[in-house]
């Protein structure tokens, strides 16, 4: 990224961090007060991020961090909090809204090229689910008692409150196909937004749609006027003509990883309001928490009185 020089990491693994950035350290306490940074990148494992990001907090330093946020909502709330309270800007690494064949339906819903939404259907497909080698490139995954949802259809969630503004009813069915892991492996998720569009998010990963699909999945967008699909391959089809061709070879999902933080940096350098800010992102979040709340009840959940943000 132009004019963003990496200059120091730490991990406790100490070959990981040199591997990394020119300066390494294992002590996150001890990086913090040796350097002077304009903000740190948060990408450990959920139950570390409260602490990292109140360190960073303590010393006034801006935080982008790695979903999911946290283990669990009042977590993800202090963390918010602690930034709000240091005044940093903070920013939760939310990728998948900024994968371009999203980016380019976002600009056709507001162009008017489907009409007035009504409906949608996000699927995600991955073939790595099986036995006890499941999630070969995250094993951790095996053993997490909340997955599917947490982990993965938590970009869905966020994209469609990108899409359509935000959720408030999410009626939640999930359940665990492999035995040799923990949490829930197969969901369905059914989500209706503040403008009564409506939508299906159905994930598992147990099929491949298309080799090396950069969705892990597809897409349809339904209006009175129209259909958009985003193909398991990142093309975009307007009423079955392909109207956006996937050309995007580099980087993660349709580099959505250096848009997302190039985000994140004009957004420190300009003061504007980052679209998964700390307080913004809490919705995402709530989200996650009202779908588990609902497979406990057997009920529909209104995030946001479930989870007030």
């Amino acid at each position: 990224m132009p004019a963003v020089e990496l200059v120091c990491a730490c991990d406790l693994d100490i070959a990981k961090a040199r591997n990394a950035a020119p300066r390494a350290y294992t002590s996150a306490e001890r990086m913090l007060d040796s350097e002077e940074l304009d903000f740190v990148d948060i990408a450990t494992r959920p139950e570390s991020h409260l602490a990292l990001a109140r360190l960073a907090a303590a010393r006034g330093i801006a935080v982008i961090c790695q979903k999911p946020a946290a283990p669990g909502w009042q977590e993800a709330v202090e963390m918010v909090e602690a930034a709000e309270q240091a005044g940093i800007p903070f920013m939760f690494h939310e990728n998948w809204r900024w994968q371009p064949w999203f980016r380019e339906v976002s600009r056709r819903i507001s162009a008017g090229d489907i009409g007035t939404p009504i409906a949608y259907c996000f699927r995600t497909r991955r073939r790595d689910g099986f036995g006890a080698e499941a999630y070969p490139a995250q094993p951790y995954f095996r053993e997490m008692p909340r997955l599917l949802i947490f982990e993965t259809l938590v970009h869905q969630i966020d994209t469609a409150a990108f899409l359509f503004g935000d959720i408030r009813s999410i009626y939640a069915h999930a359940r665990r196909v492999n035995p040799l892991i923990q949490g829930e492996d197969r969901a369905l998720l059914v989500v209706t937004h503040e403008n009564s569009v409506d939508g299906c998010i159905d994930g598992h990963r147990f099929a491949d749609l298309a080799p090396e699909s950069p969705l892990i999945g597809d897409a349809t967008f339904e209006g009175d006027g129209g259909v958009l699909q985003v193909r398991a391959t990142g093309d975009v089809l307007w009423n079955a003509a392909c109207v956006w061709e996937n050309t995007v070879k580099e980087g993660y999902r349709g580099d959505s990883v250096l848009a997302t933080q190039q985000h994140f940096i004009d957004c420190l350098r300009t003061g504007a309001p980052m679209e998964s800010g700390g307080r913004a992102y809490l919705k995402t979040v709530a989200c996650v928490e009202a779908a588990y709340l609902s497979l406990e009840r057997g009920a529909c959940v209104a995030p946001e009185k479930a989870f007030p943000c």
